[in-house]
């Protein structure tokens, strides 16, 4: 008997161990080599606000792209945060280097310090393994106090080897693509005169409360990806 219970025990075991579930993976697009610290600081801060990410991807697993229609979700590779807070600080980390400025979204700051507001939307963050990874964002750059925006659209595809972490890789590359195309918009507008910059309050100071507002300046986006023309309005 005690013969026999042990081997039920053991077999039991196996079958437990059998069926137990891989450990999960993590992945993060917060890594990759360290950022250099700007020599200078900029004259201004900015303020990124969450990143929206299509609803189908909005999920801490890992979704990838089987077919232009068909999608599987991985359980066992996962997000360490949602897929839009790991958009979100990527590009903060990524605009902190390239701007030399600092993200005050949610922080308290001088208000004699010029803000641009920046606003993601993104369209599409497919993955495709072993193949490539798209990130396709329409962003708006905006003076705080001004009625001038920018808006453009970036489509950045990166190739990608064959594994996950290949592929988040290359998700981390089209951040990197899109930081350069917004901390490019957000230099075009620190760069226009403050009159520019503030349209309606400069033609009301002018013309009084019935002026008409000068017309805001049309800027170019400036990624050759982006799709649209910057719209100052």
């Amino acid at each position: 008997m005690k013969f026999g219970s042990l081997m039920l025990t053991l077999s039991a075991s196996a079958m437990l161990a059998a069926c137990a579930s891989p450990a999960s993976r993590f992945y993060t697009l917060g890594g990759g080599d360290a950022r250099a610290v700007p020599s200078t600081q900029a004259s201004f801060y900015f303020e990124l606000a969450p990143v929206d990410v299509p609803q189908q991807v909005a999920k801490n697993q890992l979704v990838v792209q089987t077919s232009p229609a068909q999608v599987r979700v991985l359980e066992d590779e996962r997000w360490a945060s949602l897929p839009g807070d790991e958009v979100r600080r990527a590009l903060s980390a990524d605009l902190t280097q390239q701007l030399g400025a600092i993200d005050v979204y949610g922080t308290p700051h001088p208000e004699s310090v010029p803000v641009y507001r920046v606003k993601v939307n993104v369209q599409r963050f497919e993955s495709w393994p072993g193949s490539q990874a798209v990130l396709d964002a329409v962003w708006s750059v905006r003076a705080a106090g001004s009625d001038t925006v920018l808006t453009c659209r970036t489509v950045a595809q990166e190739r990608v080897d064959a594994g996950y972490d290949a592929l988040v890789d290359g998700h981390r590359k089209a951040v990197d693509a899109l930081a350069s195309a917004i901390s490019a918009g957000v230099r075009s507008l620190s760069a226009l005169p403050s009159t520019a910059a503030g349209p309606a309050a400069s033609a009301k100071s002018k013309g009084g409360a019935n002026a008409k507002p000068a017309t805001a300046p049309v800027l170019p986006c400036p990624s050759a990806s982006a799709a649209t023309t910057a719209s100052a309005q």
